[in-house]
């Protein structure tokens, strides 16, 4: 599968083009979560006045989070590749687009995104939905078998392959997840897909 000749690349975001530095356990510990439950599907669950007050203690964590973000350098590579390319590049993140905006602001990645395809958990049914997927490339006008959905967790592949997407697992720790395989390509830096 030749992923280089595809024109169309979504991305997660925290974790893949920037350095990891969400520590979510610590934070389900911090407001009384349930440690084997993810944090968004925890919150929905929840009572209406419960579920204000976690998503606001949430966007104020991961807004401290965001404005300190830093690019990961071999991101910064195949995203100047595939700008050079032609290639259209979107951001789909299970947190705010607000945030999602800051992050790359913060990290020096704004520029390669058009604003009409950075979504957030706001603009779409969070992963592992395909619904920001295909909300993307309905806009990009653009088939599933041209596109390529890129992150860094289990949730990132399961949205890319519903959607009908190939999909890279971003394993930069080396931790070979026992779900890795579910992806169609595992790479350790983002730029190994120049090679």
């Amino acid at each position: 599968m030749d992923l280089l000749a595809r024109g169309h690349w979504i991305f997660d975001m925290d974790g893949t083009l920037t350095h990891a530095a969400h520590d979510f356990q610590s934070f389900k510990r911090d407001n009384g979560m349930p440690l084997d439950r993810p944090i968004l599907e925890h919150i929905a669950e929840c009572a209406p006045s419960h579920a204000a007050h976690l998503r606001q203690r949430l966007e104020d964590w991961e807004e401290g989070i965001a404005r300190r973000a830093e690019p990961a350098e071999d991101a910064v590579a195949l995203l100047a590749h595939l700008r050079e390319a032609g290639r259209s590049v979107a951001i789909l993140t299970r947190n705010t687009r607000r945030l999602a905006l800051v992050t790359l602001e913060a990290a020096g990645m704004l520029d390669h995104f058009h604003p009409d395809v950075i979504l957030g958990r706001d603009s779409a049914t969070p992963k592992p939905s395909p619904d920001g997927v295909q909300h993307i490339l309905r806009r990009w006008r653009a088939p599933a078998r041209d596109a390529v959905m890129v992150g860094d967790y289990l949730f990132d592949i399961e949205a890319g392959r519903a959607a009908g997407a190939a999909t890279v697992l971003i394993d930069r720790a080396r931790q070979a997840p026992t779900w890795a395989s579910v992806a169609d390509r595992v790479v350790h830096r983002l730029d190994a897909l120049l090679g």
